[in-house]
């Protein structure tokens, strides 16, 4: 690492909240901005649990986060409760007028931004339900208690953050002509407070009426009236049918640590478990090398070119597919894959195969003071999502419908290729990368991290961790420190972002070896965690971000 990024991230360090430490047996949160870190930690304050806290927290970023926090989108959930783990699955789901070709035109070839730009992008919301009953099965407080704080930030207004306008103004023109987008958000600016009073109308018959609202009432009239006037293909029938799911999370024994993440439809936790374990099968080809070298980093894109490849396959909704997932971290796969690793040289793309025989999401991570964990990752998809707002209802609609494959072998917004396994299909589950992880040891919550990025998360994730255990870091200089990123596709490109950027001589020796280096152009990840390590609870937010950790007294 050059030695002004060092002193950049360790200034960081000591300047924000996020590691600040106290006493374990406290409450934290780390989340990706003030308004909703503060809002976890007054629920956490009042009495309420990682799950309360989790889900003011969610609202209230649906408000001041419009950007990805939201109610009409969806995501994953993993939870730690009385020393049991749990996963509740809220994501989207294609309506049931989807079809495996619409994105296609009369000659077979991608529509370009169809898939991404206005109503017919948006699969069927999860968000609000996956909330609800979250809370109807773990949560303490009362459910009105835990909307209030977003519906008082949208009738009041919040302070918009700088990159938020920035982000704002490049979503503007994206959807220029072609959404109402610029009629809701189209006045933010920087520095000033903006008000959202159709949400806050939305969010107060939430409160009221809890997702019933949102799926067969007043909301969800407003919401069908939207698709009629856009086009868009999500029906009265499909909000009606939609179902949030309680899966086993994916489990992961590593170093006398238990990993819980999540299983499919995300395929984060497959790959979180195909990475640690490949890199483990692999420990001699790493034992003395530096973090970040070039060695270093070409023996994780020789990992992760691999597990991209499976991916690709296998992975999709385990409703639709069968998703081999115990196959796919089975140690003796792992070790076999591992054995094809090339240390000093890049293996061939066309010859890694499948292994096995025939913008913008946001996370935050929460801890209670009975040792309870959330770990929530929730998402629009790109920054604002499809670009389309429910007229009346003041929210906007995501465009996951791009993380299905639309063809076979081509490429979605993320660059990431996927097979039949993901092909659209009415009422299924599109593939996913998020990855809300929590680490125990001992029956006790020791890490809690999370982070969006779209095919970056899992990775971004491992690095984390690889710092944490590996190079034995502190926890904000673990987070911050430079992340790449290598996904099979593009052949033999290794991504870096701005805030670290990959230069100097390890770029050079890394070109040498045959990479291309590229700076994707975007941040690399917005990481939330939290840490309880014996008798001391501390808080990360990546500085990539302008996310707030607070750890909460007595």
């Amino acid at each position: 690492m050059r030695p002004e990024v060092l002193t950049r991230l360790l200034t960081v360090g000591c300047l924000l909240l996020c590691g600040l430490p106290a006493h374990a047996g406290q409450g934290a949160v780390a989340s990706p901005d003030r308004y909703g870190a503060e809002v976890a930690a007054h629920v956490l304050k009042a009495g309420g649990n990682a799950v309360d806290a989790a889900v003011a927290t969610a609202f209230a970023l649906a408000v001041t986060y419009p950007e990805a926090g939201n109610i009409g989108g969806g995501g994953f959930m993993t939870i730690y409760q009385d020393g049991k783990p749990y996963f509740l699955d809220y994501r989207e789901t294609a309506p049931k007028a989807a079809s495996r070709d619409m994105y296609l035109d009369a000659d077979g070839k991608v529509v370009p931004h169809m898939s991404l730009v206005g109503a017919r992008a948006a699969g069927v919301a999860g968000t609000v339900m996956g909330l609800w009953q979250a809370h109807q099965r773990f949560g303490k407080l009362k459910w009105r208690q835990l909307v209030e704080p977003a519906i008082r930030y949208a009738e009041r207004g919040f302070t918009v953050a700088d990159r938020q306008f920035q982000y704002r103004g490049e979503a503007v023109q994206l959807f220029a002509g072609k959404t109402n987008f610029a009629q809701y958000f189209g006045k933010m600016k920087a520095g000033e407070t903006f008000r959202q009073p159709e949400l806050a109308a939305t969010l107060k018959r939430i409160a009221r009426y809890g997702a019933a609202d949102f799926y067969q009432g007043q909301t969800a009239q407003l919401l069908v009236a939207q698709m009629k006037r856009d086009h868009g293909l999500i029906s009265a029938e499909d909000l009606k049918d939609y179902r949030a799911r309680w899966r086993d999370p994916i489990r992961i024994d590593w170093r006398g640590n238990v990993i819980y993440t999540a299983p499919p439809p995300s395929s984060g936790g497959v790959a979180l478990a195909q990475l640690l374990g490949i890199k483990e099968n692999r420990a001699a080809d790493f034992a003395g090398v530096t973090l970040n070298s070039p060695r270093y980093i070409h023996l994780l894109a020789e990992i992760e070119k691999r597990v991209f490849a499976d991916r690709a396959d296998y992975l999709g909704d385990p409703d639709f597919v069968d998703a081999p997932a115990a196959a796919l971290v089975d140690p003796g796969y792992l070790k076999r894959r591992a054995a094809e690793i090339n240390p000093r040289a890049i293996s061939a793309t066309p010859d890694i195969q499948p292994g096995l025989e025939p913008h913008q999401t946001t996370h935050f991570s929460v801890v209670d003071r009975w040792g309870n964990a959330v770990a929530n990752t929730y998402t629009l998809n790109f920054d604002f999502g499809s670009g389309v707002v429910v007229k009346g209802a003041g929210f906007l609609l995501n465009d996951e419908m791009d993380d299905f494959s639309a063809k076979p072998g081509v490429a979605n917004a993320f660059g990431v290729v996927g097979k039949d396994a993901n092909a659209i299909a009415p009422g299924k589950r599109m593939l996913s990368s998020m990855t809300p992880t929590i680490v125990t040891r001992d029956g006790k919550v020791t890490l809690v991290i999370g982070t969006p990025g779209g095919s970056r998360i899992f990775t971004s994730i491992f690095q984390v961790l690889n710092n944490l255990y590996d190079f034995d870091m502190p926890l904000q200089l673990a987070v911050a420190a430079q992340r790449v990123h290598h996904q099979l596709l593009p052949k033999d490109t290794i991504y870096y972002d701005e805030y670290a950027p990959l230069t100097g001589p390890v770029a050079d020796q890394l070109r040498s070896l045959g990479y291309t280096l590229q700076d994707q152009g975007w941040r690399m990840g917005d990481i939330q965690a939290v840490r309880v390590d014996g008798a001391v609870t501390e808080t990360a937010s990546d500085p990539r971000g302008r996310g707030m950790g607070i750890v909460v007294g007595d």
